[in-house]
């Protein structure tokens, strides 16, 4: 069957397809999906089969919704709900969306709400004529993760606007179709932070990420070449995943004018709330104006759209989306773009390991279709090999052993998104296994709200970690070495107490809690500081790393503060979230199909333009590394 092109002839096509007995009130665009409203959807769920054959017959994902006049009233909506959900599935909230007609179920075991193969969601939707939407009720409470998720509800009506607005576009007849497509770099090429491109394919504009540079000292140095887009003409956004360096700028497009949509996963929507409002934050103490403000943020939420890993959505009329795990950070994905119906594929990796950690599972390396393949370059120098895990492990136990046997303290810089969560199962696992002393592990900074919200998607974490949540129940993050921290007063009394590991954020020591326990801890030789980060170019962290043996800080007061550094630096470079030399050089070998083109990003630029060089040579396929603000034709 030939796909529909153009919202009518999209509606033509469906309404030719369902029974008449369903009595289809509307067929409405609603961001990438089309949903169809019935007042009798029973002629439509009988035949389980029915809606799945209707998606792939149009090529389209496709909603059943029932018409606002049928729905039973909430009262006896959750009643039913309530008796249909085994008690065992612990719901916690039933919410209602009536501008969605979408009832909200929070559950601590939400498999037992979905039933086998959706069975039971399919019930709810027939006897309470609601469209259930599923949620965990994660064991530790995320402050950040609950306001969004009620932000977004209380904004229901205008986020509906948006979606149909977003689906409209998305649906539209296209006027240009003459293969053109290309990539423009306009940050995180030669160099490491602000990444984004911007592809172009016709008369479709999608931005892939959109960061800011950690440590840089202008406006025009931490943001990407964002004035070469016309915001207006921008159909999707993409963001890889939750680390500044790839979600930073976002709320910017906001305040400048740009309405459209945001895709990202599920918990990368959460995570990337958490980080912005941070970066706000840091902004605000630090006596620095920030470029957007809360208002930009919550706008730019409201126009997110989170998706599953495969699941594969229309983002322009000639564009198609598909993540896949990127084995970084929660939530982070490898972007696959169709373009045009077979023209061209592009997959562009964002932050990527190719290979397991304790908290993720090695990145995907086989996509549908390949012709451009868009990679980073971190760690792509020819030293950049990383030691064995079990090696890094050891290295990094003996370093604390070491600390903690002098009666030291043990201060790990950690970017509260990935590698925080990492070194909290390294560390609890060490602690079981009498490996190192059951010392109190304090917490501060975000990482115990991303940890939260680490345990709301533990579908998405590496195997052992989910069949110790699943199966065990014992889940990891709740150990009871795990002290939050919960004011900044308490810093001195920790700094004075007992041997102790202290994990604060930001892992570059270029702002957070994290420096205000360097400058307390590092003039002692008792304490140390591990280093289990990327320290990028310009951030304190690369200056102490690099071994200067005196920094200033900001003190107490925000006055500078010569801090004489006599504590024991370690670094380990095992732990990295990104794939090292051999890594990439091993996943280029294995992804499956074959590229026929290769870009590289995302690297300092000898680091780059030496992978590249590397790929060419060995795997015989042009491989570049794009100037920054270089423009490259792909077709």
């Amino acid at each position: 069957m030939q796909r529909p092109s153009g919202p009518s002839a999209v509606r033509d096509g469906i309404l030719q397809l369902i029974p008449k007995e369903a009595k289809v009130t509307k067929v409405e665009f609603e961001g990438p999906e089309v949903v169809v409203y019935a007042q009798n959807p029973s002629a439509l769920m009988e035949d389980g089969n029915l809606m799945k054959t209707l998606a792939r017959m149009i090529r389209k994902r496709v909603v059943l919704k029932t018409d606002p006049e049928i729905r039973l009233p909430e009262e006896e909506a959750k009643k039913i709900i309530k008796e249909l959900v085994p008690e065992d599935a612990g719901i916690t909230e039933i919410m209602f969306d009536k501008t969605m007609g979408e009832v909200l179920i929070e559950a601590r075991k939400p498999g037992l709400v979905i039933g086998k193969s959706g069975s039971l969601l399919r019930q709810i939707l027939m006897k309470t004529l609601w469209r259930p939407v599923v949620l965990r009720t994660p064991p530790l409470h995320s402050h950040i993760a609950y306001q969004v998720a009620r932000f977004i509800y209380r904004n229901s009506s205008y986020r509906q606007k948006i979606l149909k607005n977003i689906g409209l576009r998305i649906h539209r007849p296209m006027l240009t179709k003459k293969g053109r497509v290309r990539i423009k770099a306009l940050g995180g090429f030669l160099e490491v932070g602000r990444s984004a491109l911007l592809l172009e394919a016709d008369e479709t504009k999608v931005l892939l990420d959109c960061g800011v540079k950690p440590g840089a000292f202008s406006l025009s140095e931490e943001f990407p070449s964002l004035w070469e887009i016309d915001l207006d003409n921008l159909d999707a956004v993409v963001i890889t995943h939750a680390h500044l360096d790839h979600c930073g700028a976002l709320p910017f497009l906001f305040k400048y004018g740009y309405r459209g949509p945001v895709y990202c996963s599920r918990p990368t929507q959460m995570l990337m709330a958490l980080i912005l409002l941070d970066y706000l934050d840091v902004a605000s103490r630090e006596g620095r104006t920030p470029p957007y403000d809360i208002k930009d943020i919550k706008t730019a939420l409201l126009h997110t759209i989170p998706l599953n890993y495969g699941e594969v959505t229309d983002v322009a009329p000639n564009v198609r989306l598909t993540l896949h795990n990127a084995g970084h950070i929660l939530g982070s994905a490898i972007v696959h773009l169709h373009i045009g119906d077979g023209l061209h594929n592009v997959v562009y990796t964002g932050d990527f390991k190719f290979a397991k950690t304790r908290l993720l599972e090695a990145s995907t390396y086989v996509f549908p279709r390949l012709e451009t393949l868009i990679m980073e370059s971190t760690y792509g120098a020819p030293d950049d090999v990383m030691p064995a895990r079990q090696q890094t492990e050891e290295t990094f136990i003996n370093a604390i052993n070491r600390t903690l046997s002098r009666e030291g303290k043990v201060l790990i810089p950690v970017l509260s998104v990935g590698r925080a969560q990492e070194m909290m199962l390294v560390l609890v696992e060490a602690i079981m296994q009498n490996l190192i002393p059951s010392v109190p592990i304090y917490i501060e900074g975000m990482v115990q709200e991303a940890t939260a919200i680490h345990t709301a998607y533990p579908e998405e974490l590496a195997r052992e970690v989910r069949n110790k949540i699943f199966y065990e129940e014992q889940n990891p993050f709740l150990s009871e070495n795990f002290i939050t921290v919960k004011s900044r007063s308490a810093r001195p009394d920790i700094v004075e107490g007992e041997p102790c590991i202290i994990m604060a954020t930001s892992g570059m020591l270029n702002a957070g809690p994290a420096v205000e326990y360097f400058r307390l801890l590092a003039s002692d030789e008792k304490n140390s500081l591990i280093f289990v980060s990327y320290q990028a170019e310009g951030t304190l962290g690369r200056r102490v790393q690099s071994g200067v043996r005196e920094v200033t800080v900001s003190g107490p007061e925000g006055k500078p503060e010569v801090v004489k550094v006599n504590c024991e630096v370690v670094s380990i470079e095992g732990f990295s979230g990104h794939s090292d030399r051999k890594q990439l050089l091993k996943f280029v070998q294995r992804v499956v199909p074959k590229p026929s083109r290769i870009l590289v990003c995302h690297g300092e630029e000898t680091k780059s333009l030496n992978l590249a060089n590397t790929i060419q040579r060995f795997f015989k396929v042009p491989t570049i590394a794009p100037m920054p603000q270089e423009t490259i034709r792909l077709r």
